[in-house]
């Protein structure tokens, strides 16, 4: 007797996995059994890394170790609860202090990771009376704060100050509140945002804005405060970040003036209810930024950084590689074809480099994405860089 196969409330999940294979969407992990660094470990091969946000090496930076242990031997290995319950350690006070003194802030919130400081911020400012208007390549972070939020988002048009001035005449006066939200360094191309333009916008129409500072903090200015230092912006704005990439930690964090932060321990949904960041994330922190911020010489890891980059941009130009190479630690190489950027990637780690493709949705257009650290010797970087020539005398030869 035959019998008719089972349907469940799960079947779906069959049918959307296989439309992501067929769109060339589909990922998976790549294990990693190495410390943090320019050479990485990866499915039990070495490879020269040059995929990842540590753009100071300062992830396996001993310094960051030690801090680790030192505040876990102090406060055991969790922080045990949300930051109004239990989990309020004066470590997480110390950390606040340090950011407030590197972004050049009243005050400063700690989040367990940058992702959940977009979306607790975003929503606790604005709701369904306001507007917010972003960057159309804004990290997903932002967007989904937008739509938690319930206020009206609308994207202009990647960097284009036209279009964000066309919709501010058009839009702002039929809402209470307006933000504008932006990356300050945007992670798929490594390019700018005008930050001066956008303030000046923001004063015309009285918007506030928030910059999400993730790329930028620990990389750009005289000591690391990001790109909002590095251009000497003093207006008032809200600027959030990470500690998981420059700075070689985990967690997120908000900076701005007192009120708003005092604001943002009442409302911000995603600090309240949520385990204060561990003892040991919030010690290496501390460690990172006490180095970016004191570490003034010459031979810093910010200027090592910065000729590592300017080596290899003017490497890929004598190449003749065509790149989005804007004045960034991440650059990309924009393909567009999906398969073929496979292939391309394949290319590199079958000569022992790590830089992944990047495709939809995570980026409108594929492309390999490749950043810089502090760390990268110029042998390394040459590697990088004969390995780009091999596959464009390939494709050229096609």
């Amino acid at each position: 007797m035959k019998t008719e196969p089972i349907s469940t409330p799960y079947d779906w999940l069959d049918r959307s996995l296989e439309s992501i294979h067929k769109a060339n969407w589909y990922r998976s992990t790549q294990t990693i059994t190495s410390k943090a660094g320019t050479i990485a470990t990866i499915d039990g091969r070495e490879m020269l890394m040059f995929a990842s946000n540590n753009y100071l090496g300062l992830a396996g930076d001993r310094r960051l170790i030690e801090a680790a242990i030192i505040a876990t031997e102090m406060y055991g290995t969790g922080s045990t609860g949300s930051r109004l319950v239990t989990g309020h350690l004066a470590l997480h006070e110390e950390l606040e202090m340090t950011i407030a003194d590197l972004k050049n802030t009243e005050s400063a919130l700690v989040f367990s990771s940058g992702y959940l400081a977009n979306l607790g911020v975003i929503a606790a400012i604005v709701g369904a009376r306001d507007l917010i208007l972003g960057d159309e390549y804004n990290h997903s972070c932002l967007k989904k704060g937008g739509l938690l939020s319930g206020a009206t988002a609308i994207n202009y048009f990647h960097l284009d100050m036209v279009d964000l001035t066309a919709k501010l005449q058009e839009h702002r006066l039929k809402y209470r509140r307006c933000l504008i939200t932006t990356d300050s360094v945007f992670s798929m191309d490594g390019d700018l945002a005008p930050l001066r333009e956008i303030m000046n916008l923001a004063a015309e129409y009285d918007c506030m804005v928030l910059v999400d500072e993730a790329h930028g903090t620990g990389v750009f200015g005289d000591r690391g405060g990001g790109l909002t230092n590095a251009l000497g912006i003093q207006q008032d704005l809200i600027q959030v970040g990470t500690l998981s990439k420059a700075l070689g930690s985990m967690g997120g964090y908000v900076a701005g003036s007192a009120n708003l932060i005092d604001f943002l321990r009442n409302r911000a949904a995603t600090w309240i209810y949520t385990t204060a960041l561990s003892p040991a994330d919030t010690g290496a922190a501390i460690a990172a930024i006490e180095i970016v911020k004191s570490d003034k010489s010459e031979n810093n890891l910010r200027q090592q950084l910065w000729r590592n980059v300017e080596f290899f941009k003017q490497g890929l130009q004598d190449l003749g590689v065509q790149a989005i190479a804007g004045d960034s630690q991440i650059m990309a190489i924009e393909v567009g074809n999906i398969a073929t950027t496979m292939q391309i990637s394949k290319h590199l780690r079958d000569n022992n480099i790590f830089a992944p493709a990047i495709r939809p949705p995570t980026v409108p257009t594929a492309r390999i994405r490749l950043t810089l650290m502090a760390t990268h010797t110029p042998s390394q970087i040459r590697a990088l860089l004969q390995c780009l020539a091999i596959m464009s005398s390939d494709r050229d030869s096609v």
